[in-house]
């Protein structure tokens, strides 16, 4: 079983191959702008570096989202495009949960994990993993506020990371059972990779026709609107 894994979800872009569940090797490009320009070149060198050829993969799979509306367009149809090339199936994985994979054995089973992505303003997309990466919380578009996650913080230690925890420290970070990381967890396509081995065994394969990245909410630009003249109703 022969996996190529792809991470799109933010700012910069991963690349992993991943045989028989161990990691063969892995790319990490964290730079703004470098999926577009890097992914291809990655993906090539990761699999040509390991000994093997794209033909030789078992599946291709990616992150899906949450994320960067631009990020994971790039990453889904480039994972498309190369499953219909080679005739490979398709997986597909939630980015917060791959992240979450990352801390998953660092901490007690009574702890809970709460990866975050920036999004807007005080908005962060997040969802919420007990241990065995079991969803407490659903991926979902979070307005941090003082009470933001109150009932779960009243009863178990949750751990808080990735580029959107910030935005909850000030809120949330005096309260006992807040942990927040001090080292920065960005999404990674060594896990997606990790938990889309479990996938292909388990057949969960995606419709590379129909598939889709989840975006969970609606891209808006941030360019500003261009004025349409009024038509003029004389000659």
């Amino acid at each position: 079983m022969l996996i190529l894994s792809i991470d799109t979800s933010t700012r910069g872009c991963s690349v992993a191959l991943h045989r028989d569940g161990s990691l063969l090797l892995s790319y990490e490009l964290n730079t703004d702008r470098s999926s577009s320009s890097m992914l291809t070149t990655l993906m090539q060198s990761a699999v040509e570096h390991a000994g093997f050829s794209l033909p030789d993969l078992d599946a291709v799979a990616v992150a899906k989202g949450p994320g960067s509306y631009t990020g994971l367009r790039v990453g889904v149809s480039t994972a498309k495009g190369l499953c219909y090339a080679l005739d490979k199936p398709l997986i597909a994985i939630n980015t917060l949960e791959a992240m979450a994979a990352q801390m998953q054995g660092f901490y007690t089973e009574d702890v809970l994990l709460c990866p975050m992505i920036d999004a807007r303003r005080m908005e962060v997309y997040c969802a919420v993993f007990d241990y065995n990466l079991a969803p407490v919380r659903p991926t979902q578009a979070l307005i941090v506020q003082p009470d933001s996650l109150a009932e779960l913080l009243s009863t178990r230690p949750v751990v808080f990371f990735g580029d959107g925890a910030g935005k909850c420290k000030p809120l949330l970070g005096t309260h006992p059972n807040a942990r927040f990381l001090s080292s920065l967890v960005e999404p990674s396509a060594r896990t997606v990779g990790q938990l889309a081995t479990e996938a292909f065994r388990k057949g969960q394969f995606e419709d590379i026709a129909t598939f889709e990245p989840y975006y969970l909410k609606d891209f808006m630009s941030t360019q500003p609107r261009k004025k349409v003249p009024t038509p003029s109703t004389q000659e």
